[in-house]
């Protein structure tokens, strides 16, 4: 019932509709933040609307009978990064200031969309392990541009955790890459 589902143009459709849309709106989000952008660094601050352009593409693709292994394999370990990051930092803006606004939990349900949304589609990639290397150097390299050009993105609150969190980011970094290997280079050798 679910692979009929998730492979069902009407729902394809449907779900590029959703992706394009929230990845317009996450651009959006980090407008503020381009603003103080350097050029450099401007591809890698918007973590999320990125992940869900890479899902948006790959969606389109799919309703085609395309793949783009590359682009499949940056879908898969950055939605599932950032979708559980954004939880996470929305829970801990929660625990920090007691409460949190009507959009922290939009972001909450939606980023946690995003992270089940790039696993469950992880039977459809047509990923080998060269992807998943580039994949894999693009997002810790990314760790890297957030914490140590200090590029993150800003959540006020949370300013005295960077480096918790810098440090959660990496491992969160490295489990997205392991799980994307598992569920896509090693089932595809079954």
């Amino acid at each position: 019932m679910i692979r009929y589902i998730l492979t069902d143009r009407k729902f394809l459709i449907f779900l590029f509709i959703v992706n394009l849309v929230g990845t317009i709106y996450g651009y959006i989000w980090y407008e503020s933040q381009l603003k103080i952008t350097p050029p450099i660094f401007m591809i890698f601050v918007p973590d999320s609307p990125t992940a869900s352009l890479f899902f948006t593409i790959f969606l389109l693709l799919f309703i085609f009978k395309k793949h783009f292994p590359y682009i499949e394999a940056l879908a898969i370990i950055i939605l599932f990064k950032y979708g559980v990051w954004a939880v996470a930092m929305n829970g801990l803006t929660w625990l920090v200031q007691g409460d949190l606004g009507w959009q922290g939990y939009m972001l909450i349900a939606s980023h946690g969309a995003m992270a089940i949304q790039g696993l469950l589609y992880a039977p459809y990639y047509k990923i080998k392990l060269r992807h998943i290397v580039v994949a894999g150097i693009w997002t810790l390299h990314n760790d890297i541009i957030d914490y140590v050009f200090e590029m993150m993105p800003i959540y006020s609150s949370l300013t005295s955790y960077m480096n918790e969190i810098g440090y959660f980011t990496f491992w969160l970094s490295i489990i997205s890459i392991i799980i994307a290997y598992r569920l896509t280079v090693t089932n595809n050798k079954r």
